[in-house]
C-alpha cells in the first residue's frame, strides 16, 4: 500500500464520528416516523450504510482492518414501490460505464468515420482527441451496439444498471431533456437491472471454493479405494506350495 494514498488517522476518525452522527439520526427518524414507509427513515438509513462504507474503506486503508458492517446491496436499498398499479407510461434509465482501455483505437474507429461521413480533406481535429472520438462513436452507433462492439472501440466494461421507472402519463416533449435524471423517484421504479464485476467475482469465488470441496472429495475417495485395496490383498490367504 503506498503511503501516498493512505488516509491520515484523522481522517478515520472523522469518518468514525460521521457514522456515530448517522446511527443517531437513524435511530431519531425510526422513533419518530410516521408511518411503514415513512421517506425520513429512508433517508436516514442511506446516510447511515454511506457513513459506513466510507469508514469501512478508510479503516482498510489505514489499519488493514474492516468492521462488522455489512451494506446492503443497491437492489435491497431501493424504497418500496408506490407507483400507479397500472402505469400509464414508463421511462427506461440506463447507465453503462466503460473504461477506455485503448485510445488509439477509440480515435482510429473515430477516424474511419469521420473521413466516411464527412467531406474529403478534413484533418481528423474532431476524431484526434478521446473526447472528440467519443462524440463521434456515441452519435454514430446505438448504445447497445457500443456495448457489443465495446472492444471494437478500445473500451473496456465496467458496471451498468437499469432501471424502469412508472408514471401516470407521459411527459410534454422536450420537457425532461435539460435534466433527464434529476426526477428519478426511487419508489416507482417497477424494476431494475444489475451488472457488475463484483458480482462476477463472488461467481468465481464461489465455484472455486466448488471446485476445492470437489478435489477433496476425490481426494478422499482415492484414499479409500487405496485402503480397500490393500486390505483386499492382506486378506488373501498364501498359497500353499505343497497343495495339490
Amino acid at each position: 500500500m503506498s503511503d501516498a494514498v493512505q488516509p491520515t488517522a484523522a481522517e478515520v476518525r472523522a469518518a468514525a464520528e460521521a457514522v456515530k452522527t448517522a446511527l443517531d439520526r437513524h435511530l431519531a427518524a425510526v422513533e419518530s416516523r410516521s408511518g411503514e414507509d415513512d421517506p425520513a427513515v429512508y433517508e436516514a438509513f442511506n446516510e447511515l450504510a454511506a457513513a459506513a462504507e466510507v469508514y469501512d474503506e478508510l479503516l482498510y486503508d489505514r489499519y488493514d482492518e474492516v468492521t462488522p458492517f455489512e451494506i446492503p446491496g443497491t437492489e435491497d436499498a431501493l424504497p418500496p414501490y408506490t407507483g400507479p398499479e397500472e402505469p400509464g407510461a414508463v421511462s427506461v434509465l440506463i447507465r453503462r460505464d466503460y473504461a477506455v482501455a485503448e485510445p488509439q483505437r477509440l480515435m482510429a474507429q473515430a477516424g474511419r468515420v469521420e473521413a466516411a461521413d464527412y467531406d474529403e480533406g478534413t484533418d481528423g481535429e474532431v476524431s484526434g482527441t478521446v473526447h472528440g472520438a467519443l462524440g463521434i462513436l456515441f452519435g454514430e452507433f446505438e448504445p447497445d451496439e457500443i456495448a457489443s462492439r465495446h472492444k471494437e472501440f478500445g473500451l473496456e466494461e465496467g458496471d451498468s444498471t437499469l432501471w424502469v421507472t412508472a408514471s401516470d402519463e407521459q411527459p410534454e416533449p422536450g420537457e425532461w431533456l435539460e435534466a433527464p435524471f434529476d426526477a428519478v423517484d426511487p419508489q416507482r421504479v417497477v424494476c431494475r437491472f444489475d451488472v457488475s464485476t463484483v458480482f462476477d467475482d463472488e461467481m468465481d469465488a464461489d465455484l472455486d471454493e466448488d471446485a476445492e470441496e470437489d478435489l477433496d472429495e476425490d481426494a478422499e475417495e482415492d484414499l479409500e479405494d487405496a485402503l480397500d485395496a490393500e486390505l483386499d490383498e492382506d486378506d488373501l490367504e498364501p498359497l500353499d506350495a505343497d497343495r495339490r
